[in-house]
């Protein structure tokens, strides 16, 4: 445990010996899994799992309770990354992030570029205002069973996809009601997984436990809410900081989450970049083709 102060005390570990990586999990708010180790050979790579601030297993969390939603933002996480850098001793590091954690994972890279070595991004997410709008409006023109019965939740919010910013802000005062708040975490990932045509009471899904919707939900719309902290299309623009960072990013063209435009706008203005694209809907690092392509990348660095 890294005590990062604020009351915030964040769960690390490492396997592996050589270069040194560090994963960023998604959600955010979903904190990190084993699986993730098999992103990286571990006979060249010291990898460490970190769960960011709410989630997993570091304090306080998010599903017990608001208090760890403060002094939790975008910034607070790039500084924990550093604090563990330094207490590592780790004088650069390969970072991969899947999904929000290709937005931390971005954000870190520029405002610390001297740290990094290089970057595997997967089902890449920049959470700009029009990323939230397309996974929290625009897709439900393509589910819009599941898209009603989100939009149901918070009836007093128009189901138009420009009224999206409103609609997360909604969910997010829903979510700190003790009365209210487990029917709408329920409802916030039933929309989150019924998009890949999954449901949250389906054994093996990461949603099935109700704790763990409370929290990401929770933490979720804590951040898009405030659209994570960071000015509308940051870190497109400012990708100049890191244009010599080498970067593999792997996304799916059917992703119904995160359109294939973020990536494939920074892979026009980023030199060192690389975009690979699948075809499927995989979003998931831990996706079994989404996993392959993710340890080739890594691989490829270390040869």
């Amino acid at each position: 445990m890294l005590d990062v102060g604020d009351g915030h005390r964040l769960w690390f570990e490492q396997a592996g010996q050589g270069a040194d990586a560090l994963v960023l999990h998604g959600g955010p708010g979903s904190g990190c899994k084993p699986g993730h180790y098999d992103l990286f050979d571990l006979s060249r790579y010291r990898v460490t799992l970190l769960d960011q601030r709410g989630c997993g297993r570091s304090t306080p969390l998010a599903s017990e309770t608001l208090d760890a939603l403060d002094a939790n933002t975008t910034q607070h996480l790039i500084a924990d990354i550093e604090m563990l850098r330094a207490h590592l001793g780790v004088d650069s590091w390969v970072l991969f992030g899947g999904s929000w954690g290709s937005t931390l994972a971005l954000a870190y890279a520029q405002a610390h570029p001297t740290r990094m070595r290089a970057l595997v991004l997967a089902g890449v997410a920049t959470t700009a205002e029009r990323d939230l709008r397309w996974l929290y409006g625009d897709v439900g023109n393509m589910f819009p069973e599941a898209y009603k019965e989100f939009c149901a939740a918070v009836p007093e919010v128009s189901m138009a996809p420009e009224a999206t910013v409103e609609r997360i802000r909604a969910y997010a005062e829903l979510l700190q009601d003790p009365v209210r708040a487990q029917s709408a975490a329920d409802a916030w990932c039933q929309w989150e997984t019924g998009i890949f045509g999954g449901d949250i009471h389906t054994p093996g899904s990461r949603y099935s436990d109700p704790s763990f919707r409370l929290g990401f939900a929770r933490i979720v719309t804590h951040y898009f809410a405030h659209g994570a902290w960071m000015d509308d299309d940051q870190l497109l623009r400012n990708v100049g900081t890191i244009a010599h960072v080498p970067c593999t990013m792997i996304h799916s063209r059917f992703d119904p989450s995160c359109p294939l435009r973020a990536p494939w706008e920074l892979d026009q203005v980023w030199p060192a970049a690389t975009l690979r694209v699948l075809d499927g809907t995989t979003h998931s690092a831990l996706d079994k083709e989404m996993v392959w392509v993710i340890r080739s990348a890594t691989d490829s660095l270390v040869l």
